[in-house]
Order: structure tokens, then sequence, then C-alpha cells
């Protein structure tokens, strides 16, 4: 079964990290079926993973970018906004596969959660970020939205 998953890119337009997201979820078997950029504002971030949840029925949506710890770094706070159950051991796994690589990963505020049916995971927004990242978790995402379709 394909899944499917949609990637928002948070903040600066130049950010490659959505694309490598992108990159790796087709090649663990997701098919990207939306990608957007948004500024950085909290309630803009919040309407895209609703939209990405509700209109586009994505099973995973990964934001990549605003979890770092500036002002205008708010993708945690708009996700905890719009899930329903927060998942701590996703972003716990990548900051334990991260802490091994630089010393700097312990300051993502990265979220985890599910809205709905959808599984949603904030990552940095770096490529190198994003890649080691993802690196992480995406041996057990298909079996945790296979789980959220109830299958």
């Amino acid at each position: 079964m394909t899944y499917k998953a949609a990637i928002i890119t948070v903040g600066d337009a130049a950010s490659r990290g959505g694309a490598a997201a992108a990159e790796m979820l087709q090649s663990a078997g997701f098919e990207i079926i939306y990608t957007s950029g948004v500024p950085a504002e909290r309630d803009t971030i919040s309407a895209e993973l609703i939209k990405c949840e509700y209109e586009r029925r994505a099973d995973l949506i990964v934001t990549a970018g605003g979890t770092g710890l500036s002002h205008r770094d708010v993708t945690p706070e708009a996700t905890l906004d719009v899930i329903e159950r927060e998942i701590p051991a996703i972003p716990q796994a990548m900051l334990h596969y991260s802490l091994d690589i630089t010393p700097r990963a312990m300051l993502t505020r990265a979220v985890a959660g599910v809205r709905n049916n959808a599984l949603i995971i904030n990552l940095p927004g770096s490529e190198k970020a994003v890649r080691e990242n993802l690196s992480a978790v995406v041996p057990a995402l298909g079996h945790a939205v296979s789980m959220l379709a109830g299958r």
C-alpha cells in the first residue's frame, strides 16, 4: 500500500530541507501529494497543517524548518495547536540519532503527533539535518501510518 505524504517548508524559501524530505520519503515508498512553503507565522503554519490533513488527505505531514530557538521558530507551537495526541518518542529518536552527529541537536524543539488519521512530524530546516532526522525514523513511518489507517 502506498501512503500519501505532504511536505511543508517553513520560513526561508531557499531551504532545501523540504526537497530532501521529499526525496527520502519517496525512496521509502510514500507518494508526495503536496508540497508548500509558508511564512514562519503560527496561524499560517497551523492552517497549512489542517489543510494537508483535511483537504489533501495526507497520511503523513512533514514540516521542514522553524524548530529552533529564534523568536520566529514557531512550528512546534503551531503543530501543538492542531494535533490531538503527541508522540514524544519520534522527536526523541531523532534527537538521540542526531546527538551522535552534533551537540547542537539538543537545541531542537521538534514535535510529532496525530491529527485524525494523519501523522505530523516537525523536522529542522537544513538539508543535512532533515536527512539525519528522517534517517532515524523513516523505517517506522510506514507502520505508523498503517496503524493510523486502521490496517
